[in-house]
């Protein structure tokens, strides 16, 4: 289970570091700073995303709570929400070290 959180959050951090990329190249491109939500990165994707990322922003979707947290993360940039995903999934798959040591009875 473990190697799968590793994994997990392995391709997180590698989608997070793909979406800075972009936006950093479409800043320079730019010259101002440009910065990606993860909706719109979502929509980039293709039309079929695009028309789940409607159908979990429409009202009917879930609890007003579960609204209003989807609403929040989905307007936060891509590179950050990758960022905190990578963190919890590499948390969560992180085995701590014997305090005593290796050959601690």
């Amino acid at each position: 289970m473990r190697l799968l959180l590793r994994f997990a959050s392995f391709l997180a951090l590698m989608a997070a570091v793909f979406a800075g990329t972009i936006d950093s190249i479409q800043s320079v491109a730019a010259s101002e700073p440009v910065i990606t939500s993860l909706a719109d990165g979502i929509a980039a994707i293709g039309s079929d995303q695009l028309n789940w990322v409607q159908s979990l922003q429409r009202t009917g979707a879930g609890p007003a709570m579960w609204l209003r947290a989807l609403h929040w993360v989905l307007a936060q940039p891509a590179f950050a929400v990758f960022l905190a995903l990578a963190l919890l999934l590499w948390v969560a798959g992180y085995r701590k070290k014997p305090a005593a040591g290796r050959f601690a009875a």
